[in-house]
């Protein structure tokens, strides 16, 4: 159903719950039966009335329909109503209920389904990625998310930025300075001198050779840095595989389509003496504490979740890694980001609570929510049948470039946004690059393309589809596949508020999958010219609802295969 549809729906429900138990509180909710067979829409307000109301359920959902009868508004909507089960409501929708989402589109063009710019900031950091390699899959996987959830945010009316968090100061880019150094001194990554924690991909081959060459580098959002090719000094090598990499990924990123509008460098929370402000903050409120050489901080007082107390200054000195993030996201806030969503692997899921904490100890206001995180399982790839682990270029672990140099842009794009976040997911290549039903992204795609064939055969002008009567598609593949374009709205809207994309990518394979079997068990050139213009006009509106999901998702939609 359209979404003014439902709430014309619910409000005739709620009225005949009132007639019938005044002092009710029915909240209705809709929901298409799993059975396609029982109907259109569902309803079980009856079977959560039955006990308040000291009510037999299906005699209180009989009533309701009979009351429901009664109003001719309800008999536009829906052609019939009957009770099933313990107290289920199941209606059928009315022909020109169901044919209205033909006008609708047409009427809102490429807005159906999004809302009006509301103003309202919205902040989502992914990728994220220390500047130590190049980018791997469980990048590529918070790639296709977060871009995927901020171009479904621009949808829903949002102002939305993307932001990148360097993570370019620590032990880690220590290592990435002293394994170039090695490389550059000819010392191989199997040799008993090259450093413990080195790093050994090729990339680190390249990056000493530039540097000896005295190359220049230059991230997207940098400063040109030009090597001095002087082995001995360490910080020089430093900065310039920093900028090396960052280019690189960069490039990575420039790959898979998507740009970033901030990066943001941890090394910055330092040189501003944010860290700093932020760990005497803390100390000033009272929610620390001094315990063998180390400063604590009372996160279990905090009312975050956290299990015990964390170590906020080392005994050694340093801070450990959650305190730049904490003077981060206060940095987020002040900006005006009172939403902000962060996307990142599963093993990050013990910072929250500490990171949280620290922001309610700063006393700012900031919600205990703030920021809301998005965790996700790793990726692993399969080939012939057998797991892929190693590319030679990182040295240990498949690339996101390796991914779209082998199956292309669009599905890398598809496969990591066709389940939740929190599952596992297996990518199967040879899956990938199958031309058939079985490949998602080629089964989608393929139906947008097989619209703009029809299309473009068809010898009527566009115009006369454009005012084809949608009151001549009756055929119950014609009313299966409107009842999929009429539920576009509703799915942007609950991918949105569960910030999870992969409803979009279900309901465009049911959509593909509701148009080959319509297209398959209806001829579209009939003799009928009403009918035929008719059904090229539901062709078109399927292609321009295919083609806005597939936007959301960064994928593209080719008008031939």
């Amino acid at each position: 159903m359209l979404p003014e549809q439902q709430k014309q729906l619910i409000a005739l429900i709620q009225a005949a719950v009132a007639d019938i138990v005044p002092d009710a509180q029915a909240t209705v909710t809709l929901e298409r039966p799993k059975i396609a067979a029982h109907g259109d829409i569902a309803t079980n307000t009856a079977m959560q009335l039955a006990k308040p109301a000291r009510r037999n359920p299906r005699e209180l959902a009989q009533q309701i329909v009979e009351k429901l009868l009664a109003e001719p508004a309800f008999r536009q909507l829906v052609e019939s109503a009957e009770v099933a089960g313990p107290g289920f409501i199941n209606f059928r929708l009315a022909a020109a209920a169901r044919q209205a989402v033909i006008d609708v589109v047409a009427r809102q063009g490429e807005r159906y389904g999004m809302l009006a710019p509301s103003g309202e900031k919205v902040l989502v950091e992914f990728v994220s990625a220390n500047p130590t390699g190049p980018l791997h899959v469980g990048h590529a996987r918070q790639a296709a998310l977060g871009d995927s959830l901020c171009r479904l945010f621009s949808a829903r009316g949002y102002d939305v930025t993307r932001e990148f968090y360097y993570n370019d100061a620590g032990n880690q880019i220590d290592n990435l300075a002293i394994s170039v150094q090695a490389r550059a001194r000819g010392i191989a990554p199997d040799a008993p001198d090259f450093p413990a924690d080195g790093y050994k991909g090729d990339y680190i081959v390249d990056i000493a050779r530039d540097f000896q060459a005295k190359a220049t580098v230059q991230a997207s959002d940098g400063e040109a840095v030009t090597a001095s090719g002087d082995v001995e000094n360490l910080d020089d090598i430093r900065r310039f595989a920093v900028a090396y990499l960052r280019r690189e990924q960069d490039l990575d990123l420039q790959a898979f389509g998507l740009k970033f509008d901030n990066y943001y460098l941890e090394s910055s929370l330092y040189t501003s003496g944010r860290v700093e402000r932020t760990v005497q903050a803390l100390i000033a409120a009272g929610h620390t504490y001094e315990s063998e050489g180390a400063l604590w901080l009372r996160t279990t007082e905090l009312g975050t979740g956290d299990d015990k107390d964390r170590v906020m200054r080392k005994s050694g000195g340093g801070y450990t890694y959650f305190v730049p993030d904490v003077a981060y996201h206060v940095a987020k806030w002040e900006r005006g980001f009172h939403r902000a969503i962060n996307i990142q692997g599963s093993d990050h899921h013990g910072t929250i609570a500490r990171v949280r904490a620290g922001l309610q100890g700063l006393g700012l206001g900031i919600p205990k929510d703030f920021p809301a995180y998005i965790l996700h399982k790793m990726v692993k790839v399969v080939r012939n049948g057998a797991e892929v682990k190693i590319s030679k270029r990182a040295g240990s672990y498949v690339t996101m470039r390796d991914l779209i140099d082998w199956v292309g842009q669009d599905a890398v794009r598809f496969f990591l946004i066709q389940r939740r976040a929190d599952s596992e997911f297996v990518f199967d290549i040879d899956l990938a690059l199958s031309r058939n039903e079985e490949n998602p992204v080629y089964y989608i795609q393929y139906a947008h393309a097989r619209i703009c064939s029809m299309l473009t055969q068809s010898e009527h002008p566009a115009e006369a589809i454009a005012a084809a009567d949608p009151g001549l598609l009756v055929a119950p593949t014609e009313f299966a596949l409107l009842q999929r374009l009429a539920e576009y709205p509703a799915t942007l809207a609950l991918a949105a508020q569960e910030l999870a994309p992969h409803h979009i990518a279900f309901w465009l394979r049911d959509c593909a999958a509701d148009f080959h079997a319509w297209y398959n068990a209806e001829r579209v050139l009939v003799p009928d010219t009403g009918l035929q213009l008719a059904r090229l006009r539901l062709a078109w509106t399927t292609r321009q609802v295919i083609a806005a999901g597939l936007q959301v998702l960064g994928v593209s939609a080719p008008e031939r295969m």
